[in-house]
């Protein structure tokens, strides 16, 4: 195993992994233990390069710190990145070896599930490693977070319809949902539920398939998602799908989804703003997992609970941000960065 330390501005460690026995690459960022030991998922994924997955790596992470500072979370921000396809690259000697990165950390990142991997999976890194959480069973076993994900997502949806529609019901809503991975999948069920119509985008056509079965959802090829007549988008895929590009082609009044740093530019919530169209940050509209995560790390007792407090008190901060944003006249994700930075502030005092 090699590890070594690279130098990234505004993060307090970053290190770079390669185990050549079982093919393991990839990084891991620190971005922040002020509130507490650095937690956020491994993702594995094909990148175009290293230096695309580190720039993965550096963004989610600080997308972390935010997301559990919104979520007022004793856990700072880190995160993983695994280089390669996981239906042909991952194996349980990859894994291993992955925990072993996880385990010389010594604590200050705490690991958990996202993209390309399983609650299976965590099981096998969790097996040289003390500090994982998202396993499928155990005495705080917290399993897949994809449901409390969509729970805190769909809970977004409603808040931000009734501060731009007027009403946070649902019936007859047209939603674009673009992504039906774990998260996806879930938010359409129900979004489905509360009488929404769906509009689905997925590089995967079984995965389509199975949401107009289920849903009666339309479906159109994952380009043409942008630019759907429709009331919401929930983008729930890849990161930085807002920008100069896609968001003149936004025909929806409200954008809240699950993907992780969709503005892929600092200006374009701005341009979002200019264009009326109101946007729940992405790092408090997504919360849900951490918050579920967090059960196993922080070991709660009383589970189900706890994580119906903790999101209803991310949706009182979502509204909070949304009235502020409103009386200032600002996209809502700057209001939200000042508040995030506000407690960041305060744990540093």
């Amino acid at each position: 195993m090699k590890i070594d330390e690279i130098d990234a501005l505004g993060h307090e460690r970053v290190i770079r992994f390669e185990d050549a026995d079982s093919g393991l690459r990839g990084f891991v960022a620190l971005h922040s233990t002020q509130l507490g030991p650095a937690a956020g998922g491994v993702r594995m994924r094909v990148y175009g390069g290293e230096g695309e997955a580190l720039e993965d790596a550096l963004r989610l992470s600080r997308g972390m710190t935010f997301k559990n500072a919104a979520a007022g979370l004793p856990l700072g921000g880190g995160k993983a990145v695994i280089m390669g396809d996981p239906a042909r690259d991952k194996s349980p000697a990859l894994l291993a070896a992955f925990g072993r990165v996880v385990e010389a950390l010594g604590g200050r990142y705490r690991t958990a599930e996202d993209m390309g991997m399983t609650p299976a999976d965590m099981g096998l890194i969790g097996a040289e490693t003390r500090y994982v959480a998202g396993l499928a069973d155990g005495p705080f076993a917290s399993g897949d977070p994809s449901p409390v994900t969509a729970r805190g997502i769909f809970n977004a949806i409603r808040t931000t319809s009734r501060h731009a529609l007027g009403s946070g019901d649902l019936r007859g809503r047209v939603v674009a949902v673009q992504g039906l991975g774990h998260v996806g999948m879930h938010l359409c069920g129900l979004l489905h539920g509360a009488g929404a119509r769906l509009i689905v985008a997925d590089v995967d056509e079984a995965r389509v398939a199975r949401a107009r079965e289920a849903f009666g959802a339309g479906a159109v090829a994952s380009a043409e998602i942008f630019g759907v007549d429709a009331d919401i988008f929930a983008p729930c895929a890849i990161g930085g799908i807002l920008n100069a590009d896609t968001i003149p082609r936004l025909r929806v009044r409200v954008v809240a989804g699950g993907a992780n740093n969709q503005l892929a530019l600092a200006g374009d919530g701005a341009r979002l703003h200019a264009r009326g169209i109101l946007y729940a940050p992405d790092f408090v509209a997504n919360g849900g997992g951490i918050i579920n995560v967090a059960t196993e790390i922080l070991r709660i007792e009383n589970r189900e609970t706890w994580v119906s407090e903790k999101l209803a008190a991310l949706d009182r901060t979502l509204e909070r941000i949304l009235s502020r944003a409103r009386s200032r006249d600002v996209g809502p994700e700057e209001v939200a960065e000042e508040i995030v930075r506000e407690a960041l502030s305060r744990a540093a005092a």
